[in-house]
């Protein structure tokens, strides 16, 4: 029987043919045993192709980033889960970093520096309130990826079955059960988007979201103001 991976990565998609590909060449750095799964929502582009190309371990699920999250997270086999955007890239500092953790699985969560791929002061002001928030505050986005241990992830019930701030909610959870970590290496993102609405505009209304989820407002009344695909993969 084949030892098991040290670190599962599970990547969400929905139609992301133009990026996935990027984040799979970068964990084929890693040197730790790993295994990537990516858990795929109904893509009608060459997602599944692209990802099946790199040696990934396709599943499918229902549509909705939390729902498949918990459809990899189900599935993956190691000690130690991250969960990635499928935008996300990682250098060769982070991917250091990650093999690092991963043999020493440390007793906490943990997430990466937020990295924009634009160039732009409204990127850094963006970058450096992201890091802050997750310095201070303990509460990353999905968008720094989420390393965790399994047994973390399974006492704080996992992601939930939400339309939006699914992240928010699971590590809301974690901060009850282990300490909530900012590493020292980035995920760099793509800037799509922030391009869409204007860089300072989205921020301040992912904000105002949080803001409002936080003081109770159901993530089901939250997802009505956002465009459907938005919900699902951003």
């Amino acid at each position: 029987m084949a030892a098991l991976p040290l670190l599962s990565v599970i990547i969400p998609t929905l139609d992301e043919e133009a990026v996935v590909g990027g984040v799979l060449a970068d964990l084929e750095s890693l040197t730790v045993s790993r295994e990537v799964l990516v858990v795929d929502g109904g893509s009608n582009d060459m997602t599944v192709d692209v990802a099946r190309a790199a040696a990934a371990r396709v599943l499918t699920s229902e549509r909705g980033r939390g729902r498949q999250l918990r459809a990899g997270a189900e599935a993956a086999r190691a000690p130690l889960l991250l969960f990635l955007h499928a935008d996300s890239r990682l250098d060769g500092e982070a991917i250091a970093l990650l093999d690092e953790v991963a043999i020493a699985r440390p007793p906490c969560a943990m997430a990466f520096r937020l990295r924009i791929d634009a160039r732009g002061f409204s990127y850094r002001l963006i970058e450096r309130g992201a890091n802050l928030r997750t310095r201070l505050a303990k509460l990353p986005y999905g968008d720094q990826g989420l390393l965790v241990r399994r047994e973390d992830y399974a006492r704080a019930g996992g992601y939930p079955d939400i339309p939006l701030m699914e992240d928010v909610e699971l590590v809301r959870a974690l901060q009850r059960v282990t300490p909530v970590h900012l590493l020292g290496a980035a995920v760099t993102v793509s800037a799509r988007r922030w391009r869409r609405e204007g860089p300072l505009r989205r921020s301040l209304r992912n904000w105002i979201l949080l803001a409002r989820f936080l003081a109770g407002t159901p993530a089901e009344k939250l997802a009505a103001s956002y465009q459907p695909e938005s919900v699902v993969h951003e």
